[in-house]
């Protein structure tokens, strides 16, 4: 379907780790950028731009608090949504309008013993929902139904994407190889 391609500094990546800043471009199957986020160095709370052809389209602010993981997602200067995560062990992130409305859901989801204890390598699964639950056809009927208020346009989808990969950096990929970069080169 498409690639996520970090751009960062090797030495960044392994002094700053998590607060690292850098610039990652999503393509579709053919390599073709769809929009880009752009990350920059942080110290308290993390900030993470949606760009589209060098323009910043959205913004996602993480508020800090001791236990709990939230995020404000804006298009240009309006909030449409906010994510509370209730507490450090649930990995599930529903996004939701100022009414309390569901929007969209991103899990995080177990793959083994092995993979969460000795890798960095998360899996996630970005549920953007039907505002009609009649219309499951085929394999679709298997998953969860997961109810939304109203579709996502397209700008707010990739502002979503943005939010997860910062809750991928910021709460899930803190072991980084214990320090020993890991390069997987491939086309």
């Amino acid at each position: 379907m498409g690639y996520i391609r970090e751009q960062s500094n090797v030495i960044y990546r392994q002094l700053l780790r998590t607060r690292r800043p850098f610039v990652a471009s999503i393509t579709d199957g053919m390599g073709n950028e769809i929009f880009r986020i752009r990350r920059p160095f942080w110290l308290i709370n993390s900030t993470i731009y949606t760009e589209v052809g060098k323009k910043v389209v959205g913004v996602v602010h993480r508020r800090w608090h001791l236990w709990r993981r939230i995020y404000d997602l804006y298009l240009g200067n309006k909030q449409f949504a906010v994510v509370e995560n209730p507490g450090f062990w649930n990995w599930t992130f529903t996004l939701k309008d100022e009414e309390g409305n569901v929007l969209a859901q991103i899990d995080r989801d177990w793959r083994s013993l092995g993979l969460e204890l000795f890798t960095d390598a998360g899996q996630y699964v970005i549920r953007f929902g039907n505002p009609d639950p009649s219309s499951k056809v085929g394999m679709t009927s298997v998953i969860p139904k997961l109810e939304i208020t109203r579709p996502l346009t397209l700008t707010e989808r990739a502002v979503v994407v943005a939010l997860a990969v910062s809750l991928d950096t910021d709460y899930f990929s803190r072991r980084g190889g214990w320090g020993l970069p890991i390069f997987i080169v491939g086309e």
